[in-house]
């Protein structure tokens, strides 16, 4: 019996392209959905006839609920090795197994430099300006330095964003409610005392924690109003840590000079959202893991996790 397997949320269409899918010929039907499902019921008439579910990072969620109206499912690939939007618990308890892929960390940290550089030196409003005909110079840029960079998290990614902020003669601080200053002072940053601290002193701040019930809403109105109102505010890690009506507010009443944002509360960010068009906000739609090696890396495994679950020996399981 051939099993069909639908590929989720592939934006670009070329998750077939980026593996030799045909290694499952006459075993699995590979099928790709672009549009992203918005509903339960939607995902449910969308994937409801298939085995196997390759799914993109946590676009399309797989909470309890859903996993329960999709009887036919016995394998769920993730892209990365960390989904907290599947719950591992309830796929165990209906028989799915979860698998992940490697993931590289190199992108998000090369991503953030590009959010931060491009609120410093304004460079969205100079390129549209320069694609509109319009005027020559408008903005005074922001130094590097001599600045304060503060990282709200040091583990892999935070920790070569702090060694690319040396390099550009940054003062770098890092604060976690875990980090020790033995882990600072190896990474070559300073603990900040206090998250309240880091907040006040920094002139680009950098969210790299993962989101959890301690991080969750770490970043509200209060936190944001400890910021200088010449500081950037940068997340590439899970929007949900920031409380998003605070920092609307925030971005509006000029608490902060500005925005990076790669995440958002709901993806993809809906048209007419004020995320989409204020003029001190530099937004991109979640691309930090969005690399060609990365994705090579995601598919070629996930047609080895499918493999592997189909000679009933599973590789990379989760949970």
């Amino acid at each position: 019996m051939t099993l069909r397997c639908a590929v989720l949320d592939d934006y670009q269409d070329i998750a077939l392209s980026m593996a030799d899918w045909s290694l499952l010929a006459g075993a699995v039907d590979v099928r790709t959905l672009r549009r992203p499902l918005g509903s339960e019921d939607e995902v449910v008439a969308a994937i409801g006839d298939c085995e196997i579910v390759v799914a993109m990072r946590e676009r399309t969620p797989f909470p309890a609920s859903l996993l329960a109206r999709l009887p036919r499912l016995r394998l769920l690939v993730t892209s990365g090795m960390r989904n907290a939007a599947i719950d591992l618990t309830a796929a165990a308890r209906h028989g799915v197994t979860v698998c992940g892929t490697a993931s590289n960390t190199e992108p998000p940290v090369e991503l953030t430099w590009a959010l931060i550089l491009g609120l410093a030196r304004h460079l969205a409003t100079e390129s549209t300006a320069m694609r509109a005909d319009g005027p020559w110079q408008t903005t005074l840029g922001a130094d590097l330095h001599g600045r304060t960079l503060g990282l709200l998290g040091l583990g892999k990614i935070g920790t070569r964003v702090a060694r690319i902020g040396r390099a550009f003669g940054m003062n770098v601080t890092a604060w976690s409610r875990n980090l020790t200053a033995e882990r600072a002072t190896e990474a070559g940053v300073r603990l900040a005392a206090s998250k309240e601290e880091l907040l006040e002193t920094a002139d680009f701040v950098s969210v790299h924690l993962v989101l959890g019930d301690r991080t969750r809403g770490l970043l509200g109105a209060g936190e944001l109003r400890r910021m200088r109102p010449t500081a950037y505010l940068v997340n590439t890690s899970r929007a949900a840590i920031v409380e998003q009506s605070a920092l609307l507010r925030a971005l509006r009443e000029h608490w902060i000079a500005g925005a990076g944002l790669d995440v958002f509360d709901q993806e993809p960010l809906p048209a007419g959202h004020p995320l989409r068009t204020l003029p001190n906000v530099l937004a991109l739609p979640h691309l930090g893991y969005v690399t060609r090696r990365n994705y090579e890396g995601y598919f070629q495994q996930a047609v080895e996790d499918i493999t592997a679950f189909l000679a009933g020996s599973p590789v990379r399981e989760l949970g």
